[in-house]
């Protein structure tokens, strides 16, 4: 029976590997971080998702592995950028871009897309980046479509330095800037299909997990 209940518990495990916070421990503190309060948002009463800052997408995806082949009984999730535009199921898209192979514990709903990049997710929220860089800071460099998940990642890089680079708190530095802007953002704007189907997907299928009581 004890066994049973330490199971139950384990299976309570939410566990995301994200892209993200480089090779150094205080900035993947500082993407953990903003990543679980931007999460916190999505269900503050449940138990939280346990995050993972792997640094880049190659060690997301073997951190991944490693976790659905020795802790098969947590739910684990991969998040990484997609870096262009997603015409396919999550895991196509990744053996297209990366040849990358789901793993056999894995199931469809283990793959989730940041489309195209991360900083898009901020053009969800643009009062976020106004409040945060302060005065002198572009809304207008930005782009203005509703889809984000259209907007090329270059794009959005170059107008992110282009908005900011006047402002309080200097130009769009990834490290620096990009996990506090993340920990802002309102995850009911970007979890809408008109702005972004992968995002909605991914906060969707979180608040499933709650609602089981996983």
């Amino acid at each position: 029976e004890n066994r049973g209940d330490r199971r139950q518990s384990l299976v309570s495990s939410i566990r995301i590997y994200v892209e993200g916070g480089g090779d150094r421990k205080d900035t993947k503190a500082k993407c953990r971080r903003g990543f679980a309060v931007f999460f916190k948002k999505i269900f503050p009463e449940r138990k939280q998702p346990k995050i993972t800052a792997c640094g880049g997408r190659t060690k997301a995806f073997r951190s991944f592995c490693i976790a659905t082949r020795q802790n098969p009984e947590n739910i684990n999730i991969l998040l990484v950028d997609s870096e262009e535009p997603v015409s396919k199921r999550p895991w196509e898209h990744l053996k297209d871009k990366d040849n990358w192979d789901r793993p056999d514990e894995a199931t469809d709903d283990s793959a989730h897309l940041m489309v195209q990049c991360m900083e898009s997710w901020f053009l969800a929220d643009k009062d976020v980046l106004a409040e945060y860089y302060g005065q002198g800071f572009s809304l207008n460099a930005l782009p203005q479509r509703m889809n984000i998940e259209e907007i090329p990642k270059s794009d959005i890089q170059q107008a992110l330095e282009q908005a900011t680079k006047n402002s309080q708190k200097g130009t769009y530095h990834k490290t620096k800037h990009a996990f506090d802007i993340l920990a802002s953002i309102d995850p009911s704007k970007l979890g809408d299909d008109q702005v972004s189907v992968h995002a909605k997907r991914l906060i969707d299928y979180l608040k499933g997990l709650t609602a089981n009581n996983v």
